[in-house]
């Protein structure tokens, strides 16, 4: 099977970039089920990279169906350690301009019942996740979005809604008193599964629009919205070709040791099931 140490959750269109070769399709089936799609790896920059359509191709699952679960673990089992994101959000903040990039440093969960931990019926383990992002990977990140130049944010918090409608009028004010920058459906609960499996992960937000609270919201149209997307995916693209070799094959960051003393069952009481559903992440920490 293919194997990659870096991972692109994004669009479907994402891998149809020039430079990238060696192109191989793999269907994963995992505990969690099936990932979201077959996973595109290829050879970016000497570099291979897994690439994951987050909605299917033909984007037929809401965000509220995507298997992040399913996902996360395909991406670890060909070997990936780090996870690079591609979001589009809506901007909460009037300097965040569409087509503006944003790398968040913080996230607040506003989703219901989503999925979000590996570690249930039988194993219980709990992570850090004050700083919710990589912090080697949001500096990359943030690097090879100025060498590109285009408008760049870095830091921020970005409010993770459930969808698939967007805000009221009066959510959209109240996340703004909250000081939170970006809005969207997508980096949960990718982003604490990805700490539960010891793997970087790190989100560039790709503002297509100003959320309902600006004035000029009622100008926005769809069409104005999937060209600024489209936009912001070559964007995206750009900047992987940038970073993909740049990101560190030696991990010293929080990410890479997450688990170390944070599984709290003992090894005598974990049901088999569970331990067969996680030896991919546990290693030799299960028998």
């Amino acid at each position: 099977m293919a194997s990659a140490r870096i991972g692109v959750i994004g669009g479907s269109g994402l891998y149809e970039m020039p430079g990238l070769s060696d192109l191989e399709e793999v269907t994963i089936n995992t505990p969690f089920g099936s990932p979201s799609d077959s996973i595109v790896v290829g050879k970016l920059e000497g570099v291979y990279v897994a690439f994951l359509p987050r909605h299917g191709r033909g984007h037929r699952l809401n965000p509220t169906e995507v298997p992040s679960k399913a996902n996360i673990y395909a991406l670890k089992s060909l070997g990936v350690e780090q996870v690079i994101s591609i979001s589009a959000v809506g901007s909460l903040q009037e300097p965040i301009r569409p087509l503006d990039m944003v790398v968040p440093d913080q996230i607040i969960d506003r989703t219901r019942g989503r999925p979000s931990t590996f570690f249930e019926n039988g194993i219980v383990a709990h992570v850090s996740f004050a700083e919710p992002f990589c912090p080697v990977m949001r500096s990359l990140l943030v690097e090879g979005i100025k060498e590109t130049g285009t408008a760049v944010h870095d830091g921020g918090t970005y409010v993770v809604m459930e969808g698939p409608p967007f805000s009221t009028i009066a959510e959209s004010k109240l996340y703004r008193t909250w000081g939170a920058s970006i809005i969207g459906m997508t980096a949960l609960p990718e982003a604490k599964l990805a700490r539960e499996a010891e793997m970087c992960y790190a989100t560039l937000a790709c503002a297509t629009d100003y959320d309902v609270w600006h004035d000029d919201h009622d100008s926005v149209t769809v069409e104005m919205v999937i060209a600024n997307l489209l936009q912001n995916v070559a964007v995206a693209q750009d900047v992987l070709l940038r970073i993909v070799a740049r990101l560190p094959e030696h991990r010293d960051c929080v990410c890479a040791t997450a688990l170390t003393n944070a599984v709290i069952t003992s090894p005598d009481a974990m049901t088999p099931s569970a331990k067969y559903r996680l030896k991919l992440l546990l290693g030799d920490r299960v028998n």
